[in-house]
């Protein structure tokens, strides 16, 4: 019987909760095909499943210290660098690596905006997971790392 019951808890997480990405082209093009309506209630983040252990803390920290009904030094889907729209075209470069970090750049159009992001990528358990996302264009760059007040 509890085979049973762990089998169908198993079965019943999201695909990507329990995956592994190999390479961290893998991981960027997983994250843009991600539907965040199936995000966990209370994650911390949309992406949980995307991020690095580090990252998730920072997000978890956000939110415990954010009052009720808040929402947080993050305000807008960092993945799409605005409030709402879709990347369309996403295209990646090729990843820098060096051990298990690896750096690369997603450029994308959101609606009529040209966007680039510059992701930073650690190796964890085997894996890929998203450790920063930062935009360097605009009148207000940003990285989450720092908008999170980690480093």
């Amino acid at each position: 019987m509890r085979f049973l019951i762990l089998a169908f808890a198993l079965f019943a997480l999201p695909a990507h909760a329990a995956q592994t990405y190999k390479t961290p082209q893998a991981l960027i093009k997983a994250l843009y095909a991600y539907d965040t309506a199936e995000t966990v209630e209370d994650a911390p983040s949309p992406y949980q499943p995307f991020l690095s252990r580090g990252l998730n803390r920072l997000f978890q920290a956000d939110r415990d210290t954010s009052a009720d009904g808040e929402v947080g030094a993050v305000d807008f889907d960092p993945v799409i660098a605005g409030q709402d729209g879709e990347a369309k075209g996403v295209k990646l470069s090729a990843p820098i690596l060096l051990d298990d970090t690896a750096e690369l750049e997603v450029s994308f159009r959101n609606g009529a905006e040209n966007v680039t992001l510059y992701y930073t990528l650690k190796r964890e358990q085997g894996g890929w997971k998203v450790d920063d996302i930062a935009n360097q264009q605009g009148e207000y760059p940003w990285s989450l790392r720092d908008l999170l007040g980690g480093q």
